[in-house]
């Protein structure tokens, strides 16, 4: 689709400025278009969006004591002494 847009705009006899702001605004709405693909797609198939997001948060909060406590045995400078 863009490349015919770009295309009509130069075989027309506009203005290379003209082109690239045409372009330029082209561009912004694919890009709009692409997010608005990316959220829908993030959200398809899950029913409360509010609920996973909070369980993802309470994972990672989860994940980052387990890192904490795992991290905490590790250069407390205490050695083991076997006689």
């Amino acid at each position: 689709m863009g490349w015919n847009i770009y295309k009509l705009l130069c075989c027309c006899g506009s203005s290379n400025e003209s082109t690239r702001v045409d372009l330029a605004i082209v561009r912004e709405q694919q890009a709009a278009a692409a997010e608005k693909r990316l959220r829908e797609q993030e959200s398809r198939g899950i029913k409360n969006p509010d609920r996973v997001k909070r369980m993802q948060r309470e994972q990672q909060k989860r994940d980052e004591e387990a890192n904490r406590t795992a991290n905490m045995g590790t250069g407390t400078g205490l050695k083991w002494q076997v006689s």
